[in-house]
């Protein structure tokens, strides 16, 4: 029997830019954008949540499009910041299991990690999403007794009903 409880989602901030930015004239950017919207259709069957690191990177930049991705995430729960959380995204970077320069990355995993987030989706997959990266992580992790959470892209969330045509 499947379990239809709803699962939990922490939406990184990529995910937000590329659902509300203006059409790529990239293939892959305008990809992205053609997936993130599709996921977004079916975002009302996970419980979603961001985080005030979420918040402060949507404020950032240009203001039509700040404030679009501030309406986007309007109605989500906040996930706050605490002692524990800085704790792991420090010793994530302390490791250099996530180099220096994306502390912010360490951040975010460190947020849906501590408040046991099912999924964690990003675009990032050169700090986040990357297989080797996560490998690391979850070694990390597993040695204080946390899981971590399926990290993976909006595209693979979908899954095959999802295909972006």
């Amino acid at each position: 029997m499947i379990n239809h409880i709803k699962r939990s989602v922490y939406i990184e901030t990529s995910v937000i830019s590329y659902l509300t930015a203006r059409p790529s004239k990239t293939i892959l950017g305008a990809a992205h954008q053609q997936i993130t919207c599709a996921w977004w259709e079916r975002r009302s069957e996970y419980n979603l949540f961001v985080s005030e690191l979420v918040l402060r990177e949507c404020e950032a930049g240009d203001t039509s499009a700040a404030e679009k991705r501030l309406a986007s995430i309007a109605d989500f729960p906040l996930l706050l910041i605490t002692e524990d959380i800085l704790q792991i995204a420090e010793a994530l970077l302390e490791q250099q299991i996530i180099p220096l320069k994306a502390a912010e990355d360490a951040l975010h995993i460190a947020l849906a990690t501590a408040y046991h987030i099912d999924y964690l989706i990003t675009w990032n997959c050169r700090h986040i999403a990357n297989p080797e990266i996560q490998r690391n992580i979850a070694i990390y992790l597993e040695s204080i007794g946390l899981p971590l959470p399926f990290i993976c892209t909006p595209e693979e969330l979908l899954g095959e009903e999802g295909d972006a045509e």
